[in-house]
């Protein structure tokens, strides 16, 4: 049943491209919307880069952007997830999606509500299931990550960035002011504490902490004050700079798990 499903996942950042990764291994026929500029920081493992790139491929899944709905539909006949251009969603309609997934991350409901197609879901915080959507997925870490529920809602956000190696905020950069960004270093680049990883109107974004570049927002990016527009690894290992991690895996079993037993339930 799932290889003849056709889900539309509405965001394509890290965590909702382990979504996405999941799905397509599943076999399911999969399309991402997208803002026309996407504020994604892990840009090597984030469907959305196909945006500005044309074209992405993560862990043997391949993706290009559609222009629309028709190359959509061409694409999904070829395996490859269409990334389009659509802050609207109306892809969920004209390709008659059996499912649709928030996976957008903005903490709050942006606008998806449960009629939008048969089977609705939502990642994290700032949903309700059985309200405005059928399923919401944990994406908090802790015991429940992964977690489906089928009532309620997700556990509210801490605020607080995920601890690497001990280091929560001192691994992330952020936006010193408002203005266009631009890098000084790259994605898998090892840095020093000190280091310039890019500016804002030349004002320089320092690394707090040493590490590997794991993220890092593109280049010409609009940002505003404060934005998290990149993240450091301390662990300094290249390698987890372009693979799905842990939380995306988990996520992305959750919402597989949700789908397969509400569209038996629910059909």
């Amino acid at each position: 049943m799932a290889s003849r499903l056709t889900i539309v996942v509405r965001g394509g950042g890290d965590l909702a491209s382990g979504v996405v990764h999941r799905l397509a291994r599943a076999g399911c026929r999969v399309a991402v919307t997208e803002l026309a500029a996407p504020l994604v920081v892990r840009r090597a493992v984030a469907f959305a880069s196909a945006v500005r790139d044309g074209a992405i491929e993560i862990e043997g899944v391949r993706a290009r952007r559609a222009a629309d709905a028709g190359e959509a539909e061409a694409l999904l006949t070829e395996s490859v997830v269409p990334v389009l251009v659509d802050p609207h969603g109306d892809a969920v309609r004209a390709l008659r999606a059996d499912a649709v997934i928030d996976a957008i991350m903005a903490k709050c409901n942006t606008g998806t509500a449960i009629s939008d197609a048969p089977v609705v879901l939502a990642l994290g915080p700032g949903f309700s299931a059985g309200v405005d959507c059928h399923a919401v997925v944990e994406t908090n870490r802790g015991p429940n990550l992964g977690r489906v529920y089928y009532r309620g809602s997700a556990e509210p956000d801490t605020h607080e960035p995920q601890a690497v190696d001990g280091v929560t905020h001192g691994r992330v950069l952020r936006a010193p002011r408002d203005g266009i960004f631009f890098s000084r270093a790259q994605i898998g680049q090892i840095v020093a504490a000190g280091d310039v990883a890019g500016a804002v109107e030349g004002e320089p974004v320092i690394a707090d902490t040493a590490g590997c570049v794991r993220g890092l927002i593109a280049d010409g990016t609009a940002v505003s004050a404060g934005l998290k527009i990149g993240d450091i690894d301390p662990r300094g290992d290249p390698a987890h700079c372009f693979t799905i991690s842990d939380k995306s895996c988990a996520i992305g079993g959750g919402a597989l798990e949700a789908l397969l037993h509400l569209t038996h339930v629910l059909h």
